[in-house]
């Protein structure tokens, strides 16, 4: 149909990750994804969900009166009119920005919006996914984050920082720890004897909410 979204959900809460962590924020979860990372911790996104005219979308988000709104998922571009919520988002006169895994084409994305890339590690298992031309289309709001499982997803990582020179082409690049596969205190004590300009990143919500789906 034109102009709807599958939606998995629709919930208010705070930011968990990225530059805006601990702000309030309206997120706009859509379904579906091409790719299967093994710490995916959104999988109930995968099918399912409702479906949602922009319109009635907007209607939701404004009840909120935030500031702040996060497009996720799943994966946000595997769906064509999110392109068309971003702009309307964006035109209402919020602070957006959206997680993608990188895997498809950004070049589409509302120039307003901060576009947070997840750059996929071995590790993960569908680092042969990424799509490096996106590199080239990032903006200096923009951020880059990678999920590390492991010393060897690290190593890959600074690599690919030197190689790209994404901290001067990004205003953040986030490294953050896969739960339960690697250590916090181990990944802080890399990235200080490295001394990377890059940003720790613990994931908020689950410090908080220990992981329940909507927050």
């Amino acid at each position: 149909m034109h102009n709807t979204l599958r939606i998995t959900e629709i919930f208010y809460s705070l930011q968990g990750e990225t530059r805006t962590v601990g702000l309030p924020t309206v997120f706009i979860r859509l379904t579906g994804c091409p790719l299967r990372c093994q710490y995916c911790d959104s999988a109930y996104a995968f099918s399912g969900g409702q479906l949602f005219s922009i319109e009635d979308i907007l209607i939701q988000v404004a009840g909120y009166r935030p500031r702040y709104v996060c497009v996720t998922g799943g994966e946000p571009l595997a769906q064509p009119h999110a392109l068309t919520l971003f702009k309307a988002l964006c035109d209402a006169g919020y602070r957006v920005s959206t997680e993608t895994s990188g895997a498809l084409d950004i070049s589409g994305i509302d120039t307003r919006v901060s576009i947070v890339l997840d750059l996929k590690t071995p590790g993960s298992l569908e680092s042969q996914r990424n799509r490096y031309e996106n590199i080239d289309l990032l903006k200096g709001d923009d951020q880059v984050k990678f999920v590390l499982c492991n010393r060897a997803d690290y190593d890959w990582a600074v690599t690919k920082l030197l190689q790209y020179k994404l901290d001067t082409r990004v205003s953040e690049v986030l490294f953050s720890p896969s739960q339960g596969q690697l250590l916090p205190r181990d990944l802080a004590d890399w990235i200080v004897a490295d001394n990377l300009p890059v940003r720790l990143q613990l994931q908020l919500h689950k410090l908080l909410w220990d992981d329940q789906p909507g927050y």
